[in-house]
């Protein structure tokens, strides 16, 4: 597990070229915001996290399965990173961030367009 990287992932580093590429600038993994968002858009007050699905429990989801050895481990695990993700999305909504999630299933090839725009609409939407 020491090897499983928590910033600059592949899904999350997808997201801030595009969003640099429409002319957005954000800050990265602000440490004074809870939940240290992956993305954090001061101008629009909006922060992005972009979760993995399997390390924050994405429901119905493909790429999110339980492994068979130490079941109640890794579901104690998974379980507190998505109380951990409730908790700290409601502090930031209470401070006034908009908060977008993005899974990465929504940034594979054949929906990541759908998912760039709405990503878009949600930050320009006032």
């Amino acid at each position: 597990m020491s090897q499983i990287k928590g910033k600059n992932t592949k899904p999350e580093m997808l997201v801030r070229k595009f969003l640099f590429s429409k002319g957005f600038r954000y800050k990265l993994h602000v440490n004074n915001l809870p939940g240290r968002p992956d993305i954090v858009l001061p101008k629009y007050d909006t922060v992005i996290f972009v979760h993995g699905c399997f390390w924050h429990g994405h429901e119905n989801c493909r790429y999110f399965v339980i492994p068979k050895t130490r079941v109640e481990w890794w579901s104690r695990k998974i379980f507190g990173n998505q109380l951990n993700d409730v908790l700290k999305n409601r502090e930031l909504i209470k401070t006034g961030w908009k908060v977008i999630t993005v899974w990465e299933c929504e940034l594979k090839p054949n929906t990541r367009i759908e998912t760039l725009r709405k990503i878009l609409k949600i930050i320009e939407r006032e």
